[in-house]
């Protein structure tokens, strides 16, 4: 007994040590948490974090193996989805070409709507129910992507509820269980990286608030990441993915550490995409940081850079793996209402009936007032990413961080030529109230904040974000 005793206290000891010896380095700690427990029996936040990324191929023209794939696959009935817009641009026509000489026999949903609500993600989801399709192609931005996940998550499951899989408190958030057909996404621009996540965003038009549906279930099979389709992207276009990849990469690389993310699941098909950062997140979101910082203004700034929107194309890949796994937190939070409750602006670049704040950008005007607000639970992260984008933070003091990443942030907007906040895209005090209510049921994201958020917090938030120069 005495010697089982001695042993037990003898594991515990080296455990302790174990634990006390653990890599301090910036990409596996974190300097504003603790230790993660050993044993998940019992744990009230979470012990572990999983990754999950689609396949990924990168190559110049490399669209026009989608048909071979497909026959690889043994798909005989293809749905082809994209926007009106892009149906008659260059990347749908490479495609539909190699579907052609391949003997893929294929139907084109091309009424994805830019900025997908409830009614056009269940349009295309009757047209697909109604198709009996057994594999999927999605050509365009995030909003096709989105649209053809949706669209073969509840073909693939005809008999639920559209709320069933939609995030709550929205909707009732339920964990996916039944297989999904395959899906070859095809990026046409920089940002989502949706090529690479298994999310799909939306506006629920009833509440005008933007929510969505997050499974590894619904990620892409396949995404053909094919840098000759974003030289037909316009300037504005290229400007407002970049923010995207952005803040995705800000976000996930100061979420709140996985081990610190509460509940902790009783099962792993409950444990959420968006998990908190991590190891393996850091490093893609640090990466996609570094790649933006160089080639983003050359890509806004010349659509014949083919070497700076190429890298784009890819900083948009590795941004995705990163804030797929690890998720997104405020700026993501507060972005859906301010686009979900458009006024009248509608965005230079884009071809569109219907006002339309991009979504890039709705993220990017609350960056320097939300990274102001976290930077007291992270200071080293946030000092780390000024220093990417280009700050000088060698005489830089800790509790300046938020201060310094903000104003690094305002220059690189001001460059730009972003507009000067909400004030500046239709918003004014009088609307702060509407745009809290509508961060509210966000907590998917706002909860991965490292800094908890008070209903008045999100209030001076918006407020500062009013005007940013």
């Amino acid at each position: 007994m005495a010697m089982a005793a001695a042993t037990r206290a003898r594991v515990a000891h080296l455990l302790r040590q174990l634990q006390r010896a653990a890599c301090q380095c910036p990409t596996h700690s974190h300097t504003y948490s603790q230790a993660p427990g050993f044993a998940p029996s019992g744990k009230t936040t979470d012990y572990a974090f999983e990754m999950a990324v689609s396949n990924i191929r990168y190559g110049a023209g490399v669209t026009k193996e989608v048909g071979m794939d497909l026959q690889n696959m043994g798909a005989k009935n293809v749905c082809l989805m994209t926007d009106k817009n892009l149906s008659q641009l260059p990347p749908v026509q490479m495609v539909m070409d190699s579907l052609v000489k391949n003997g893929i026999s294929f139907k084109v949903y091309d009424n994805v709507r830019v900025e997908p609500t409830d009614r056009s993600f269940m349009e295309a989801i009757e047209f697909v129910k109604r198709g009996a399709f057994d594999a999927f192609v999605a050509v365009g931005g995030g909003s096709t992507m989105d649209t053809c996940k949706a669209a073969n998550l509840y073909a693939s499951s005809p008999h639920s509820d559209f709320l069933d899989y939609v995030n709550a408190p929205i909707g009732k958030g339920k964990p996916v269980s039944v297989p999904l057909k395959p899906l070859i996404a095809v990026p046409t621009t920089s940002g989502t990286g949706s090529e690479t996540t298994g999310v799909a965003i939306f506006d629920y038009e009833h509440l005008k608030v933007k929510t969505g549906i997050a499974s590894r279930a619904i990620k892409p099979t396949l995404g053909l990441i094919d840098p000759l389709h974003t030289l037909h992207m316009p300037d504005r276009v290229v400007a407002n993915s970049g923010f995207d990849v952005l803040c995705h990469a800000l976000e996930s690389y100061t979420a709140l550490p996985y081990h610190m993310r509460s509940p902790c699941p009783s099962n792993p098909i409950t444990r959420p995409a968006y998990q908190g950062s991590n190891p393996i997140s850091d490093i893609w979101a640090v990466h996609a940081l570094r790649i933006v910082a160089k080639y983003l203004k050359r890509a806004v700034r010349n659509p014949d850079d083919l070497e700076a929107r190429s890298n784009m194309h890819l900083a948009s890949a590795f941004a995705g793996i990163g804030f797929g796994n690890a998720g997104v937190h405020l700026c993501h939070g507060m972005s859906y209402p301010i686009s979900g409750l458009v006024k009248t602006y509608k965005a230079k670049d884009y071809n569109v009936d219907h006002p339309l704040v991009p979504h890039g950008l709705s993220v990017v005007l609350t960056s320097p007032a939300v990274f102001t607000f976290t930077a007291q639970m992270s200071p080293e992260r946030h000092l780390e990413t000024a220093e990417i984008l280009g700050a000088d933070t060698r005489t830089a003091r800790i509790p300046d961080a938020g201060p310094i990443l903000a104003d690094t942030l305002r220059k690189f907007l001001f460059d730009l030529d972003v507009d000067d906040g909400l004030a500046a895209i239709g918003y004014s005090k009088a609307d702060i109230p509407a745009l809290v209510k509508g961060t509210l049921p966000q907590e998917r994201v706002t909860k991965l904040a490292p800094r908890p958020q008070s209903e008045e917090d999100l209030s001076a938030l918006f407020e500062a974000s009013m005007k940013l120069y």
